[in-house]
């Protein structure tokens, strides 16, 4: 809620339960007469110092802080005069002592609490302005070390945090720079205090924040214990993660809906129309389905399913080959490439609708072309995906945690079971399917064939409750779309259960089959295989996607 608003409520002498839910809050406003600052991230510092100066406000500071502070000549008290006690091991130790915490955490108005206070000489602390050391960011260099690591968990300024934020009745806390501005408002508005209102919730951002920070320690920890990611998943697995932005609503209208993570260190776009749900949905399939590929190539999602895939020579044949495979399913899609989109690609993907283009980049000639379209969202990829930890799905009461499904079979792995070896260009087909196929909806089957210099799909069946139903809409999507099957090979993201499902890609003409094989119907399948004179190949691996 904006501070703007808060006071038009109260001014409608509505009570402070109305106000966010803060049913317990006390309605009294907090004078700020002392201040510690001790800060990380020094953006808006001196601003905002200078903005409590203006308000007598006396600034208690440390190390870094305390310096900046001095050279832009705002008034510092050094904390070692606050705690009779000087700065040790580094700065390792210099606010955990009872006169920081004694003036965070008393009661005002509680009498032992104030006699506690006058008897040892503790003087109130009405304001901690705090941001931790950068933990996150330094573990994600590739060069960190684990003492620099350990020398960037902060230890007193979470103490600090905590302090003033439970006592948030009386202590206004500041963890976040992007906050001194409202804080320099109320201010302004209300003589040179604040409200119970802005106290909680710059409380309730206090302890979002330190969770956050102790599990990213706690899992960078769990890393270098566990560098190889084979050990037990978490016993207590812990998600934290800042919101980017509200979106205009889910999967569906009714449906609320945000982002939070580091999202946009990845995506960055250039034009169009805001982001969706379903759009980062999209192009999210479709960037880990175009990773999965080195030669330049086009994918087309709809739904989150592939509806057309196609390797070239050029981004532009690529193209060509993908949307082929499917003219209807691509309106409303999403396209994704893995070379810069250049003006000739442009011009032909221009010619249909789409809702999203992400690639890594766009010549300038391109980007004239699309963005004539104003609408279209054309998304650049900003580096690789990150390599998940995890793939996690919500459940009633909890989360269904796994291992994300980043396993490929390569050439030398493929295990022909037939008495006929695939061709060269029907294992090249294969790895292509191979790779296509486990981006599909299960039950999934892909068939595709390669061709000189560019390998493509020729139909796609996905999300079928029997593989041979999902073979059938394959079949059907090909010669929906005049393409010939014959020659092709099809990848099937399981195991064919019985025989009728090669039969039915013998009958649509394809001459090699790529599965996972570990059916006890195997010997079946092999045989009717042989039976067509079709190569088939095992690859002992399993791709259900739900």
């Amino acid at each position: 809620m904006s501070l703007t608003r808060f006071h038009e409520v109260g001014k409608q002498d509505k009570s402070l339960r109305e106000v966010e839910g803060l049913s317990t809050l006390p309605r009294e406003m907090t004078k700020i007469r002392r201040a510690l600052v001790s800060v990380s991230d020094k953006s808006g510092l001196v601003e905002f110092a200078r903005g409590l100066v203006e308000w007598g406000v006396e600034i208690i500071s440390t190390g870094g802080t305390a310096r900046v502070l001095r050279e832009a000549g705002i008034p510092v008290r050094d904390i070692s005069d606050v705690t009779g006690f000087p700065e040790i091991l580094d700065g390792r130790v210099k606010t955990l002592h009872p006169k920081v915490h004694g003036g965070l955490l008393y009661r005002r108005g509680v009498r032992s609490h104030e006699d506690a206070i006058r008897a040892h000489g503790i003087e109130p602390i009405d304001l901690v302005v705090v941001n931790l050391y950068p933990f996150e960011q330094t573990v994600a260099r590739n060069d960190v070390t684990l003492e620099e690591a350990i020398e960037n968990i902060d230890i007193g300024g979470p103490s600090m945090l905590r302090s003033a934020a439970k006592n948030h009745e009386s202590v206004t806390v500041v963890v976040d720079p992007a906050d001194y501005p409202l804080v320099l408002a109320e201010l302004r508005a209300n003589d040179g205090a604040t409200s119970a209102a802005l106290r909680a919730r710059l409380a309730r951002k206090v302890f979002q924040t330190t969770s956050r920070y102790d599990a990213a320690i706690a899992e960078y920890l769990r890393r270098v214990v566990e560098p190889t990611g084979d050990a037990a998943l978490p016993e207590v697995f812990q998600l934290t993660m800042s919101k980017v932005q509200d979106l205009r609503y889910g999967e569906n209208p009714h449906q609320r809906a945000a982002l939070y993570g580091d999202f946009r260190r990845y995506f960055r776009q250039l034009h169009g129309k805001e982001l969706s749900y379903n759009n980062i949905l999209d192009l999210t399939a479709a960037a880990e389905l175009i990773a999965e590929f080195e030669d330049p190539t086009v994918a087309i999602i709809k739904h989150t399913n592939p509806c057309g895939v196609g390797s070239a020579t050029t981004l532009r044949e690529a193209w060509e080959l993908a949307f082929a495979t499917d003219r209807q399913a691509p309106f409303g899609g999403i396209i994704a490439t893995n070379r810069p989109v250049d003006a000739s690609t442009a011009a032909a993907v221009a010619e249909i609708f789409s809702e999203v283009i992400v690639a890594p980049a766009f010549e300038p000639d391109a980007l004239a072309i699309l963005q004539a379209k104003k609408n279209l969202r054309l998304m650049q990829q900003l580096a690789p995906l990150p390599k998940r930890d995890w793939a996690v799905r919500s459940v009633p009461g909890g989360l269904l945690v796994q291992d994300p499904d980043r396993r490929l079979v390569a050439a030398d792995e493929m295990k022909t079971v037939t008495r006929r070896a695939p061709t060269q260009a029907e294992r090249h087909a294969m790895l292509f399917a191979w790779r296509v196929v486990k981006h599909v909806k299960s039950n999934a089957i892909v068939y595709a064939r390669a061709e000189a210099d560019c390998v493509r799909t020729l139909g796609i069946g996905a999300g079928q409750m029997s593989r041979v139903d999902a073979s059938r809409i394959a079949v059907w999507k090909a010669q929906q779309a005049g393409l010939d099957l014959r020659g092709s090979v099809v990848a099937s993201d399981a195991f064919f259960p019985f025989a009728d499902g090669v039969e039915a890609a013998a009958a649509a003409g394809a001459t090699g089959v790529i599965q996972p094989g570990g059916s006890v119907r195997d010997a079946e399948v092999i045989a009717a295989a042989d039976a067509h004179n079709m190569a088939m190949v095992f690859t002992g691996i399993r791709h259900f996607r739900h």
